[in-house]
């Protein structure tokens, strides 16, 4: 049964739903369900992380912004056993984590990079 619902959007956000319908998308609705079954599937993956975790961690920032998150990092340098730093074009950074740790060190390590607000994406990958 499909139920028909009613959301609140801001003209910048409809403006980017609108450019992602050109790109094979039936229609905005189809643009919405998309992004809201990727939401859910990635809720999915973090709750799988229990016990001791492995995972990955990738951040993408500007370059302006490097030491709003240094501080971050080394609370967390006990679960990071690999980090990888790279500048991309346009002042960007491109940051790259393996964590080995405590599944709930892992958690707020994330939740603390999220929010900072000034990360461009965050993604953790869990196996």
């Amino acid at each position: 049964m499909v139920k028909i619902i009613s959301m609140s959007l801001s003209e910048a956000l409809l403006r980017e739903i609108d450019e992602l319908e050109k790109t094979g998308f039936s229609g905005r609705s189809d643009v919405i369900r998309s992004g809201v079954k990727m939401l859910i599937d990635d809720m999915k993956e973090k709750e799988r992380l229990r016990g001791h975790g492995e995972c990955i961690m990738i951040i993408m920032h500007n370059k302006k912004f490097e030491n709003s998150f240094i501080k971050t990092k080394h609370k967390y340098e006990d679960i990071i056993s690999t980090q990888v730093h790279s500048n991309l074009c346009h002042d960007k950074c491109l940051e790259l984590f393996v964590l080995h740790g405590p599944a709930e060190k892992i958690t707020q390590f994330l939740s603390d990079i999220r929010k900072n607000k000034r990360a461009d994406y965050v993604k953790l990958v869990v196996p």
